[in-house]
C-alpha cells in the first residue's frame, strides 16, 4: 500500500481521477463495471423514445374529435362543469376537420397528416389524468409521478432497471434545443450515472451537440499515460476508504463519458444517412433529433427524451398550432415509419405526450387553458396494441369519463413493457424504499398487444 495521501493530494486524485478509473477496462485493467439490471420477466420493448411536447398540446384539435362542442359554440352548458384555474369563455370548436386514418380509421386531426398514415401501428390513449394544472408540477408529475423536483424520472428509473447495452454510449439520453439539460431527465437520489445525458439537437456537428466531446490538445496515446497514473492514484484511494456508492457512480459515468469520444461521433453523425432518409424526417432541428433518436435507439441507448416546447398556446392558437404541428408531424411520423421498416418498432417504445391538454372552452378570444382533467397522448411498438383508441372524455373534451387512466397507470404500463415489475423496482434512500409508482398504479393491459 502506497503512502497516505496528503489533503491537496487527495484532491487532486478526486478531481483528476474519476477518468482515470473511467479507462480501466480500456486499458486491459480491472474497473468498475458500469452497473446492469436484469428485468423481472421477459420484456417486450428494449427501449424508450418519449416524445415530450412541452406545454401542453390540445387534444381536442389533434387527436379527440368532439362535435358537441360545434353544436354548442360560445356556450357553457350549465350540467357541465368547465372551470379552470383561469377565466375562461364559451366552448371553442376546432377549424381544423377530422378524418380516419389507416385501417384502424383513428381519427386524426388535418394537423397531422403524416401521422395520421401511421394509426395501424398506434394506440391512442384519450383519458389520460394529470396531477396538476400548472407547467413544472405538471411536467414534474409526467415524468416522475410528484409534483416536486426531487425524484427521479422515468427514464432514470428506466436505465436503473435495465441496465446498460452498449457501454460505448450512455444509458439516458436527453435530446432538446440548447445546451442545457431538460429539468425533467434527472437522476434524483438514483445514482448520478442514470441522469440524462443532454445533447443538443440543435447542433449540426457532434461536437456541437455535445461540448467538449473531445480533447483537442491531448493526443490520445498522451491521455492514456495521463489516465494509467491516475488510475494507480484511484486504486490506492479505493484501497484505502473501501467501496463509496456515490463515487463508484461517478467513475462509471465518467468511464461513458471517455468511451463517448471515440464512439458518439459516428452516432451523432447525420450526414452519412442517405439523403433519401434525411427527406424522409424533413427539415429542421426536430427532424434532426427525431433522426438522432432512431440511430441512438439502434445503438443501444435505453432511454430517449427528446424535448419540444412551443405548445402553451393561451392565445391565437388557431394561429400557432399549425406551426408546432408543422414542426413535429412530419420527423415523428417518419420515425415510427423507419424504426418500423429497421425491424426496431416491435422493440422500441415510442410515447408522444404533454404534461397536460387544453380546455374546450376559450381564453383571451382564440386560446385554450390548461387541463390536467383528461387529455390525449398516443403510444406506438413495443407491445402496444395498434390501431385502437383507449378511454374517452366527455362530451366536451373535458374530463377523463370512460377508462380513466392516471400517469401512474402509464408509469406502470411502461415499465411492464420493459419487464420491469412497478412494485418491486425499488431504491432505498434515506431510510425507506421508494419506487416510480410509489403507492399507485396498475398495467393497463387493454393497451397490450
Amino acid at each position: 500500500m502506497g503512502p497516505i495521501l496528503n489533503r491537496r493530494q487527495l484532491l487532486q486524485s478526486y478531481s483528476l481521477g474519476f477518468a482515470g478509473l473511467a479507462l480501466a477496462d480500456l486499458l486491459g485493467a480491472d474497473g468498475v463495471q458500469a452497473a446492469s439490471a436484469r428485468p423481472h420477466f421477459a420484456p417486450r420493448a428494449k427501449r424508450v423514445i418519449f416524445l415530450f411536447m412541452s406545454g401542453g398540446p390540445s387534444h381536442l384539435d389533434l387527436l379527440d374529435p368532439k362535435p358537441a362542442i360545434h353544436k354548442y359554440a360560445g356556450q357553457r352548458p350549465k350540467e357541465v362543469n368547465l372551470r379552470t384555474e383561469r377565466v375562461t369563455g364559451g366552448l371553442l370548436p376546432t377549424p381544423w376537420k377530422f378524418r380516419p386514418g389507416g385501417v384502424c380509421g383513428t381519427p386524426v386531426s388535418d394537423l397531422l397528416p403524416h401521422f395520421r398514415e401511421c394509426v395501424d401501428d398506434v394506440c391512442v390513449v384519450r383519458s389520460l389524468v394529470g396531477g396538476n394544472p400548472n407547467h413544472a408540477p405538471a411536467a414534474n408529475w409526467l415524468f416522475s409521478g410528484r409534483i416536486d423536483q426531487i425524484h427521479p424520472s422515468l427514464g432514470a428509473w428506466s436505465a436503473f432497471g435495465l441496465g446498460v447495452e452498449n457501454r460505448n454510449l450512455p444509458m439516458f439520453v436527453s435530446l432538446k434545443k440548447g445546451s442545457t439539460a431538460s429539468r425533467y431527465t434527472r437522476n434524483g437520489y438514483l445514482p448520478g450515472e442514470f441522469q440524462g445525458t443532454p445533447i443538443d439537437a440543435g447542433g449540426s456537428t457532434p461536437e456541437e451537440m455535445v461540448r467538449y466531446l473531445r480533447s483537442p490538445g491531448v493526443s490520445r496515446e498522451n491521455q492514456r499515460r495521463q489516465l494509467e497514473f491516475l488510475q494507480t492514484l484511484n486504486r490506492g484511494h479505493r484501497e484505502r476508504r473501501g467501496p463509496d456508492a456515490a463515487l463508484d457512480a461517478r467513475i462509471r459515468a465518467m468511464e461513458t463519458a471517455f468511451r463517448m469520444q471515440f464512439s458518439a461521433g459516428e452516432a451523432l453523425d447525420l450526414n452519412s444517412e442517405r439523403q433519401s432518409v434525411r427527406r424522409m424526417y424533413g427539415e429542421g432541428w426536430f427532424a434532426n433529433a427525431c433522426l438522432l433518436a432512431r440511430r441512438l435507439a439502434e445503438r443501444g441507448v435505453r432511454y430517449i427524451h427528446l424535448e419540444h416546447s412551443r405548445w402553451d398556446d393561451h392565445d391565437k392558437i388557431s394561429r400557432e398550432i399549425p406551426k408546432h404541428c408543422k414542426e413535429v408531424d412530419q420527423p415523428m411520423a417518419a420515425l415510427l415509419k423507419d424504426l418500423k421498416q429497421r425491424g426496431l418498432l416491435d422493440e422500441t417504445l415510442v410515447i408522444w405526450a404533454g404534461e397536460f391538454g387544453r380546455t374546450p372552452v376559450s381564453e383571451n378570444g382564440d386560446g385554450r387553458d390548461h387541463n390536467h382533467y383528461g387529455f390525449s397522448i398516443w403510444l406506438a411498438g413495443g407491445g402496444i396494441r395498434g390501431g385502437i383508441a383507449h378511454g374517452a372524455t366527455d362530451d366536451f373534451g373535458f374530463r377523463a369519463v370512460h377508462h380513466r387512466m392516471t400517469v401512474h397507470d402509464l408509469h406502470a404500463t411502461v415499465l411492464h413493457l420493459l419487464g420491469l415489475d412497478h412494485t418491486k423496482l425499488t431504491y432505498r434512500y434515506s431510510g425507506r424504499d421508494f419506487r416510480l409508482t410509489d403507492v399507485h398504479g396498475e398495467v393497463v393491459r387493454e393497451l397490450l398487444a
